[in-house]
């Protein structure tokens, strides 16, 4: 008689829902294009809501982040594959969005470099080079670790790691599962579900992820005064669009002309928040900018005072 073989033990990733296969997609191959688009995209609006549900933790992490930056401390994106990208793609909008020190907000991808633009296999197992990284981090800092599976090692490494450091810490991940809520300070976790093609978390995954992150830095800078209402009152005008929008928002906060507000602008060297609190209570900039520093750079508490 036969022996049989003795099973394989399940690896950490086959009870992950990000594994799992989505009923909804399993005649993918026979669906005609329209429907798979469509499918898609509705799996697509399923994980939003998911992230909806998260919305107090996403809140949390906003704030965590806002004391980091308001103290002077910096926010370090951290992950692999999707995850990693998507942290790459948050740190590099805000400089331009919010006119932050692409040193303040940084993101570590694993592999490095080369990796946001093709893959480094192995690079997300190595919890020694996300140690490296964690480590490298002080009480003043902030990790946003993302990982989709939720047990990535590179980047469990760096928030362990980072936590020994006495940094603040943050998980964004699209698999909930026991024990999370040890890994960090803040853990949201988004039941986005199996993925349209099995295990592809670039899909639903991916936008859910994106959704949290532009959630929290929005959220985040808003509460340290880069936005007056509705407007980006930060930004760097690096191009021909970025500089026809200041002119706008100089135009609109501060309920000039576009001649007014381009002059203005000059005579701010390009300073938004300056112009517009110039150009609302006629001070000339340097007042301007005294009375901002003391509104700790919202303008709205500055045109009150």
């Amino acid at each position: 008689m036969k022996r049989a073989r003795p099973r394989r033990p399940a690896g950490r990733w086959a009870g992950l829902l990000t594994e799992g296969r989505n009923r909804r997609s399993r005649a993918l191959d026979t669906l005609r294009t329209p429907q798979v688009v469509a499918l898609l995209l509705d799996e697509d609006h399923r994980a939003i809501e998911a992230a909806a549900r998260e919305r107090a933790r996403i809140a949390r992490a906003a704030v965590e982040m806002a004391r980091t930056l308001a103290a002077g401390g910096r926010i370090v994106f951290l992950g692999a594959g999707t995850s990693g990208r998507l942290g790459v793609l948050e740190a590099a909008e805000c400089p331009p969005t919010f006119g932050t020190d692409p040193d303040v907000i940084r993101a570590v991808m694993a592999g490095g470099k080369a990796a946001v633009f093709q893959a480094v296999e192995g690079a997300e197992d190595r919890a020694q080079d996300g140690a490296r990284e964690g480590r490298r981090l002080t009480r003043s800092d902030l990790l946003v670790g993302i990982s989709a599976s939720s047990v990535t090692p590179f980047v469990r490494g760096a928030l362990a790691a980072a936590r020994g450091r006495g940094a603040r810490t943050v998980l964004v991940t699209c698999a909930p599962a026991p024990g999370l809520r040890r890994l960090a300070d803040v853990v949201i976790a988004v039941r986005t579900g199996p993925e349209v093609l099995t295990g592809s978390t670039r899909l639903k995954a991916g936008s859910a992820t994106k959704a949290v992150l532009n959630a929290i830095t929005t959220a985040a800078m808003v509460r340290i005064g880069k936005a007056y209402e509705n407007l980006m009152v930060d930004l760097r005008p690096s191009s021909a669009k970025l500089e026809d929008r200041t002119r706008r928002i100089v135009s609109t906060a501060a309920r000039v002309s576009p001649p007014e507000a381009a002059r203005l602008l000059a005579a701010a060297r390009g300073e938004v928040k300056t112009a517009i609190v110039m150009g609302r209570l006629g001070l000339p900039a340097p007042e301007a900018r005294r009375r901002l520093a003391a509104a700790r750079g919202h303008v709205r508490r500055a045109l009150a005072r």
